[in-house]
């Protein structure tokens, strides 16, 4: 996202108390905010959330606190959006699960906290995207399993990597900038995990 340069006449009629300028910065990103909730939504909250309630959520602290991060701008915009509605879903999850949702064996995060973490299983089901044949069910259920074993042998930061870049489509800069690693780190280790996945899963179907 660079500078934001681009919103610059949106930021500053947002300030002045425009609203449909607010919603116009919102909706630029809101495709990209809602693939990141169906990522990391907890299993058990699909059924009683969608992913418009927490956007819903996240649009109310996004209006009130826009004045605040003009103010300095310390990360890219999307990146700040995408904290403001990670940071809603957390909210929803102990709100209606508790704090006990942890399950240190499927979690690919490493925000500390910050976002809910994406399991492998997700991140399997959303990487093989979805049949429409039925006779194609007990196939992907199969090829899903390998997925999520092969996810799960991966190194935690190339497992994230694999989620901002492939599902949540974050550039390698901004997936950088979330991981706190260099550009070049990120790049060469999101290649190499690409590459160690599809071994992986030759060598099992094999």
């Amino acid at each position: 996202m660079g500078s934001d340069g681009g919103y610059q006449e949106l930021f500053t009629r947002a300030e002045q108390g425009d609203h449909q300028a607010l919603g116009e910065l919102f909706e630029q990103h809101r495709d990209r905010l809602r693939r990141m909730v169906q990522l990391r939504m907890h299993g058990r909250l699909q059924g009683r959330l969608d992913p418009s309630d927490v956007l819903q959520e996240a649009y109310l602290e996004f209006s009130r606190s826009l004045k605040d991060y003009l103010r300095n701008p310390e990360v890219p915009f999307f990146l700040w959006l995408r904290f403001i509605t990670g940071r809603k879903l957390q909210a929803l999850h102990r709100h209606h699960l508790g704090t006990k949702i942890r399950d240190a064996g499927r979690e690919i995060s490493l925000h500390q906290g910050a976002l809910p973490q994406a399991s492998s299983q997700s991140l399997a089901a959303q990487l093989l995207g979805h049949f429409t044949s039925p006779s194609e069910a007990a196939a992907r259920a199969e090829l899903q399993l390998r997925v999520q074993e092969a996810l799960n042998s991966l190194e935690p930061l190339d497992r994230e990597l694999l989620a901002l870049r492939h599902y949540e489509q974050l550039t390698n800069a901004e997936a950088a900038q979330v991981l706190e690693i260099s550009e070049a780190a990120a790049s060469s280790r999101f290649v190499r995990a690409l590459k160690r996945l599809k071994k992986i899963l030759e060598d099992s179907a094999q």
